[in-house]
């Protein structure tokens, strides 16, 4: 008897652990402002069709040396290199590929003009590995994204 308790009560809780877990997996998860590692911007992940994308909405200093907003002044095509960096699409392509993972994405980097393919995965609700990266995986970094809560 002490048996088939135990068992039935391992059998529920399992159940409940997998239930539980498999609430975690949204793809929506990721919508949301986040603060970069270096807590110089914020980004705004939000979804466009099936896809994700995100866009600066906040920087630490938005403005230049000289007060005027900041422009993307090292983007590779020079006709771009007046528009500003506040407001800029800098992700895009993600898809949801399960387990927390979003991926087949590109992140663009103002501060140096690059490109690079981009991975993203909620560790937690509130804290998203960010991984850019050229070619392979291997082969790039991972900064580290903290969720903002409106105030």
């Amino acid at each position: 008897m002490r048996k088939l308790s135990f068992v039935a009560a391992f059998l529920i809780s399992t159940a409940l652990l997998l239930s539980f877990s498999l609430k975690q997996d949204n793809p929506d998860a990721i919508v949301g402002v986040w603060k970069n590692g270096e807590g110089t911007g914020m980004i705004k992940i939000t979804k466009n069709g099936e896809k994700y994308q995100g866009r600066i909405v906040w920087l630490k200093e938005p403005n230049d040396s000289e007060g005027q907003p900041k422009t993307d002044k090292n983007h590779p095509d020079a006709a771009n290199h007046t528009r500003p960096v506040l407001g800029l699409t800098n992700m895009w392509g993600f898809e949801y590929k399960g387990k927390n993972v979003w991926d087949g994405g590109k992140i663009y980097d103002p501060k140096n003009g690059n490109t690079y393919d981009c991975t993203m995965k909620l560790k937690d609700a509130n804290t998203l590995d960010v991984r850019g990266y050229i070619g392979v995986s291997l082969i790039g970094r991972t900064d580290v994204w903290t969720r903002q809560v409106a105030k």
